[in-house]
């Protein structure tokens, strides 16, 4: 049985939640507070996360980037905020999906569905191999020799796409393609500012020269 966190806090849309998804076959469990949601998530380990952003400790934006600093789990942003700027900021931040309330109780099951098929089928092969660099895409850990280093999600997706292509060069267009499909909302200019990230994240274990750029054309490892 799948389990779902749901991080609301109004009651009565909490129950009814609960309800729903208690009816359609999934496990339900609430965090012991706002301020201890990350370690929750590590404690109960649910499969997904539906997170609203207005909550009485800080807000769902900022829960978001906690648990992505931690944990892969698909979080879908359920919440009666509707702007397209919340939108963006919260899928920009790590988020999978965006829903708001009211919501169609049938299209929010049809979501969730979706999103755990998704990771499901992922998790097929959730370790990549190449040159004894692993890549874990459940934990977001890329590890060489006996060292690892903490990937957030979308820096994960690009590692994915350079591992399944290894090499060869990987377009950037077919980077930003892959982020896009996966509701990761990142264009040109804002991926060279993740690989910058990544590597230095890959130098601090010995990894300077792992991602190499191909001018004009995209990266290869």
């Amino acid at each position: 049985m799948q389990k779902i966190m749901i991080v609301e806090d109004e009651p009565e849309i909490r129950i009814e939640l609960s309800k729903l998804l208690q009816n359609n076959s999934y496990q339900v469990c609430v965090p012991n507070g706002y301020d201890c949601i990350v370690t929750d998530i590590d404690d109960m380990k649910p499969n997904l996360v539906l997170l609203d952003i207005n909550l009485p400790i800080g807000d769902g934006f900022t829960i978001c980037s906690e648990i992505r600093c931690n944990s892969q789990v698909p979080i879908i942003f359920v919440t009666g905020r509707k702007s397209e700027i919340d939108e963006l900021s919260g899928i920009a931040l790590g988020g999978d999906d965006f829903i708001t309330k009211p919501y169609n109780p049938a299209i929010l099951l049809a979501r969730i569905n979706r999103i755990l098929q998704r990771t499901s089928e992922n998790c097929s092969n959730t370790i990549l191999s190449y040159n004894d660099v692993l890549l874990d895409m459940t934990t977001g850990q890329l590890a060489y020799k006996n060292q690892t280093v903490e990937l957030t999600k979308t820096e994960t997706k690009i590692m994915y796409c350079l591992f399944a292509n290894n090499g060869n060069i990987t377009m950037r267009e077919k980077i930003v393609d892959s982020l896009w499909n996966s509701n990761i909302f990142v264009d040109d200019n804002t991926l060279s500012v993740y690989i910058t990230r990544i590597r230095e994240k890959l130098a601090a274990i010995g990894l300077s020269d792992f991602i190499i750029t191909k001018r004009g054309r995209g990266y290869m490892i």
